[in-house]
């Protein structure tokens, strides 16, 4: 029997070469599906990108500046309002939101409930309770996460990411960062597809198994070869681009007019901001 033959390994390599595929699959129709979103009819995908962003970014300064726990989660309940008015599935907005806050907050929110000094309000072990001031300053940040993510889904789901950058200019962004936003994201999606075939490829081409060292030397082979294809590709982008009539700035195919119904909704969008952030003051 070959002494390179490892059951044991090659079912874990097979493992973590199918759990890539599938994140890659999965990243690709996450992606498709918000595009999807963006083209239906709704509330937040007739407006203007621009009224969209300005909304976004006062709603999201007026929760940082709230010290009142019911305007935050008066404006995150508004914020799951305009994703049903704008056609987005309730649960899939909730879970995208929910499911990553225990990720990015907890490590922060469960030493808080502890070592803040305040009255006690749950003894959970002698000498370790949860704090009244602990709790409160917990669920401030809690809903102020939440809070702002819901908001800046609801932008991102609802508009696409080309009309999103070109919205940006609204803000003064630089013209140059929109570029490069703009080719990071169209080509990343590409280079996504390419690593997914390149894994297939190699997964089909595979008979019996491999030892660790041919295993790694595969897969630093996929990466260089990914690597080798990104640079050659950025070249040619550029030199594509370049042959077009580019010279350093981004022209619009379709120009942005604001209407009535933008500015009113503008208007009263705006109005609600400055409210929160009176009353939560």
């Amino acid at each position: 029997m070959d002494k390179s033959i490892n059951p044991g390994h090659s079912h874990r390599s097979s493992h973590v070469l199918e759990h890539t595929l599938h994140g890659i699959s999965e990243t690709l129709e996450r992606a498709l599906f918000a595009e999807e979103i963006s083209a239906k009819p709704g509330l937040f995908q007739s407006l203007d990108a621009r009224v969209k962003i300005l909304t976004v970014l006062a709603f999201l300064l007026a929760v940082s500046f709230s010290k009142n726990l019911e305007i935050i989660a008066a404006i995150y309940l508004l914020a799951l309002a305009l994703a049903l008015a704008s056609s987005i599935p309730a649960g899939f907005f909730v879970k995208r939101v929910w499911l990553a806050l225990p990720f990015f907050t907890g490590l922060i929110i469960l030493p808080a409930l502890f070592v803040t000094p305040g009255p006690v309000l749950l003894q959970v072990l002698p000498g370790l309770a949860i704090t009244r001031t602990g709790a409160i300053s917990s669920l401030f940040l809690l809903l102020r996460v939440s809070t702002s993510i819901s908001l800046s889904l609801l932008l991102i789901l609802t508009t696409p990411w080309n009309t999103v950058l070109s919205g940006l200019t609204v803000l003064r962004v630089p013209d140059v960062f929109i570029l490069i936003l703009g080719m990071t994201y169209r080509y990343i999606y590409l280079l996504l597809h390419t690593a997914n075939d390149m894994f297939l490829s190699r997964k089909s081409r595979v008979v019996g198994w491999l030892d660790a060292g041919e295993d790694r030397r595969m897969l630093a082979a996929i990466s260089g070869t990914l690597l080798a294809k990104s640079i050659n590709m950025s070249s040619e982008v550029y030199l594509s681009m370049q042959s077009r009539g580019f010279r350093g700035s981004v022209v619009t195919l379709k120009p942005f007019k604001m209407q009535p119904r933008d500015w009113a909704w503008l208007a009263v969008f705006i109005g609600l901001a400055i409210l929160a952030v009176v009353l939560g003051r």
